[in-house]
């Protein structure tokens, strides 16, 4: 009895268990084929995946655009590609041979050794060209192709203000909730515009050529080799960027050369408001996350850049007269402790006298407590720079991933305190601001005043090049500086430079007349051997007379004999002249 008992134990287990793995395989062979689990994987894709050898030619993806039509985002180049199956073949090595230029022994060697298809790029065979891969097609031999890929080994140019693009289910499944036909496995954009234009770049078919094996990896139906692409004149679209390629490059040099570590610099065509080249240190690495900081979009301490502010609501509010001076003997907080004489206004500035600009920040806050923030916002310090605006759906539409916006006060009641005051006036204590930011404003006083939203896209095109969207110019919002005001501040920047004993004194031979202000920002930081480190920036705009270009250069956490910053601000401004010559 108890034996018969387990025995039905025993069978209801079994039964149990065939029932629930036959439920399982119907579930699989039958019911879930194409959305299995949580994860919705296509069973019946994978399972050709298995039997299936490819080789990816294009993931689908949109591309980015220089303003001249140029790739960002990796050229194609030629490539030749070999299938394993061909060392069963009488294939036409010798001919091959010739066109690549490769001995026969090498790529017989290559076919036998390769478990995959052979991919013959510019990196394996130097003299690659365009009439080769028409000089391989010819040849219609099935298993030999020339194609035109992308070399994902290539490193792509302005890699912090591009981003990159990864798998990311959740920010897929939060992105697009609605968009079932995207594979778990999807590459979005997870950073800079590859993810603010990341609706507008997802590949819709990618372009491969593929065949079938069996175990063995042999061909399965013969040399059939087959070719599957996006067959739409219209996709996929490409971001025209306003960024020059050539320039972008030129500084991207120019940093790694001189060796600054941590910073960057930003150039704007004050013209047209947008980005001509961006570059952030240390250098993008997937692998370690803090180096996926974009530090031209960040608010750092301005140090003496914010001077500019300062002297803008002196002239506004007729605080500066003629003939003022000031004692630059005092310090910041009008103790003895500096020794440059006493100084003008104009002399003070271009020598960034501290005493002058604190003792105006008192007297300004005395008569209006909201004078420097107003005159901030006025300049456009105080929101962010980049382009935002409609764009389809989208009422808040913005260009630059991530971007943050300046301040300056930590809390209102440091407005009657002296010393906060003084601190705030040259840039320290709570103020951060952008370098993007303050490029712009750099480009708005050049302008005369006129504040503009910065661009770095001037359109979304279709791949036959026709329009599907652009971006026309907006003005920042709020209230702008008055012309008078601009102009006499077009007039000191100049004097930094034009000074015997100006901060800018350096680029008096600089094929462009140069008109600026430096910066010198304590970090609290220290090196090992107690060294103090700063935050060093030089911001201007060029030729002073007809300004074209606002730059900015920030070198951060450096002690201050060891800063970059006018060697790379001298050597970028020299590289645009050159990029200029050439373009004529």
């Amino acid at each position: 009895m108890i034996v018969s008992k387990r025995l039905k134990a025993a069978v209801i287990c079994f039964l149990l268990v065939f029932f629930f793995l036959l439920a399982r395989l119907a579930e699989i062979q039958l019911f879930f084929t194409e959305s299995f689990s949580k994860s919705n994987i296509n069973l019946i894709q994978e399972s050709v995946k298995q039997r299936t050898e490819e080789v990816l030619i294009s993931d689908g993806r949109g591309s980015f655009l220089d303003r001249n039509g140029k790739e960002l985002t990796g050229k194609k180049q030629p490539a030749v590609i070999l299938f394993p199956f061909l060392v069963t073949q009488d294939w036409p090595v010798d001919r091959v041979s010739d066109i690549l230029g490769m001995k026969q022994g090498e790529l017989r060697q290559l076919l036998t050794e390769a478990k995959k298809p052979v991919v013959l790029n510019s990196r394996k065979i130097k003299h690659l060209t365009k009439q080769s891969v028409s000089n391989i097609n010819s040849l219609k031999y099935p298993g030999i192709y020339g194609v035109y890929m992308k070399d994902s080994k290539e490193t792509n140019i302005a890699a912090h203000l591009l981003g990159a693009t990864n798998q990311d289910p959740e920010l897929l499944k939060k992105k697009y909730p609605g968009r079932k036909e995207l594979p778990i496995t999807a590459k979005i954009g997870t950073s800079g515009m590859e993810r603010t234009f990341d609706e507008f770049l997802l590949a819709d078919q990618d372009t491969k050529l593929l065949y079938h094996v069996d175990g063995r990896g042999n061909p399965l139906f013969g040399m059939d080799v087959k070719y599957t692409a996006e067959a739409n004149a219209f996709y996929p679209l490409q971001v025209k960027t306003s960024i020059d390629r050539n320039i972008q490059k030129a500084m991207e040099d120019v940093l790694k050369d001189r060796g600054l570590k941590k910073g960057g610099a930003v150039l704007l065509d004050i013209e047209k408001s947008s980005v001509l080249g961006m570059v952030s240190k240390p250098d993008a690495d997937m692998s370690k996350q803090q180096t996926l900081q974009n530090y031209m979009l960040t608010p750092i301490y301005p140090g003496s850049v914010f001077k500019t502010v300062i002297a803008a609501a002196a002239i506004e509010q007729n605080e500066v007269k003629p003939g003022t001076s000031f004692n630059c003997n005092l310090n910041l907080y009008g103790e003895p402790g500096d020794d440059k004489g006493t100084l003008s206004f104009g002399e003070s500035f271009a020598q960034s006298c501290n005493y002058t600009f604190t003792s105006l920040a008192e007297k300004l806050i005395k008569k209006d407590d909201s004078v420097i923030e107003n005159m901030a916002e006025k300049l456009g310090l105080t929101q962010r720079a980049g382009w935002e605006g409609k764009l389809y759906r989208e009422d808040g539409f913005r260009q630059l991933y991530n971007e943050k916006s300046g301040v300056i006060w930590g809390d209102d009641k440091d407005k009657t305190v002296k010393k906060a005051v003084a601190q705030t006036a040259i840039g320290q204590k709570n103020v951060k601001v952008t370098p993007l930011e303050v490029a712009n404003m750099m480009a708005a006083i050049a302008r005369g005043g006129e504040k503009k939203q910065v661009k770095i896209a001037d359109k979304i095109e279709y791949k036959n090049k026709t329009t599907m969207a652009s971006f026309k110019d907006q003005p920042l919002k709020g209230e702008n500086i008055d012309k008078y005001t601009a102009q006499q501040l077009q007039k000191i920047l100049r004097e930094v430079v034009t000074s015997p004993k100006g901060t800018g004194r350096r680029f008096q031979d600089l094929p462009y007349e140069i008109a600026g202000k430096s910066g010198t920002a304590q970090t609290g930081m220290f090196t090992k051997d107690k060294q103090t480190l700063y935050h060093k920036w030089f911001a201007g705009y060029f030729p002073a007379d007809k300004p074209k270009y606002a730059l900015v250069v920030l070198h951060m956490d450096t002690p201050g004999d060891k800063a970059l910053t006018n060697t790379v601000f001298y050597d970028i401004v020299k590289k645009v002249h050159e990029n200029e010559i050439n373009q004529t």
